[in-house]
């Protein structure tokens, strides 16, 4: 590491570390109000994201969006952002205020499928507060873990993660091993999955995400069909200054004797539900992310499937 990088990595870590605890001392509104300025100012500097979500706002919506609600939807995702991330700062010290703030919508279907002891895979994105969706898990009596890539900075990884397991949520690195994810399965684990993610770190497969191909992990497909886990979209969208953790019924797919279209079809299907959440919650889905960054070597038809 350069001495450049490593003096800058070093201020955002004491900057980010000194956040953390102004933040915490302070009551929930006032601290929520300065997050909503830190995003109202990222929106304002930050113009590289800002053009990136607008653009892509564009290929999922194309001209369905005016310009003027295009505007509306950046500015208020970073704002969204910016009360979230005061909210997950929070939670170690101040769980027991938020958690009355959380509505459950559909347990029922989560709770079936935890019953049956094979493991729940939660299908979800980054969208809304998805941190506080594993934790708020892991707090109402079920076993859980997510999974996460390393940050760039350890000492901020170390910060994330003691914080997520003082708060319940056993952490699995995508670097791990995949026979621990089996391990955690077989012992009935909920294990959290952001699906929207496009990496080139771990297996992927192009499926249609607002129409055109995007890069999709499917190890949790693999897995999941193999150990007989079920697959449960869920995700955490604020209200105002509550939250709603929402949902949706077991996707369940008609299985083949060609387990490589099983495991195409179970992120397809599962994108299809998360791409309805995203389209229901427009300004809590992080547009700038890279969601169609990596394009595949050769055209592939968007109705392909593997043979």
């Amino acid at each position: 590491m350069g001495r450049f990088k490593k003096v800058k990595n070093d201020i955002i870590y004491y900057f980010i570390r000194a956040i953390v605890a102004f933040l915490n001392i302070m009551p929930r509104s006032p601290a929520l109000f300065i997050g909503s300025l830190l995003g109202f100012v990222a929106h304002l500097l930050i113009r590289k994201d800002r053009l990136k979500a607008y653009r892509h706002l564009d290929f999922a919506f194309g001209d369905k969006l005016s310009h003027s609600k295009r505007k509306s939807i950046v500015r208020n995702l970073f704002l969204n952002i910016g009360r979230n991330a005061v909210d997950v700062i929070r939670l170690r010290k101040h769980y027991y205020e938020i958690s009355p703030l959380v509505a459950i919508e559909g347990r029922e279907h989560f709770e079936q499928a935890y019953q049956r002891g094979k493991g729940v895979l939660i299908i979800t994105g980054h969208l809304g507060n998805f941190e506080l969706l594993a934790i708020h898990l892991a707090n109402s009596g079920y076993s859980v873990a997510a999974i996460a890539r390393e940050l760039y900075d350890k000492r901020l990884n170390i910060l994330l993660n003691e914080n997520r397991e003082a708060m319940k949520v056993a952490m699995i690195d995508t670097r791990q091993s995949p026979r621990r994810v089996v391990r955690l399965l077989h012992q009935g684990y909920a294990i959290a999955v952001l699906i929207d993610t496009d990496s080139m770190r771990i297996r992927s497969m192009f499926v249609p995400a607002f129409g055109r191909l995007s890069n999709t992990p499917v190890g949790q497909s693999v897995l999941g069909l193999r150990t007989g886990a079920a697959f449960i979209p869920m995700v955490c969208v604020r209200r105002g200054k509550k939250y709603r953790l929402i949902i949706r019924p077991e996707i369940v797919i008609e299985r083949s004797d060609n387990f490589e279209k099983d495991v195409y079809n179970m992120p397809k299907n599962c994108t299809e539900v998360l791409e309805e959440f995203i389209t229901e919650f427009k300004d809590q889905w992080i547009w700038m992310h890279n969601r169609w960054l990596t394009r595949p070597e050769k055209p592939i038809d968007i109705k392909y499937e593997p043979t």
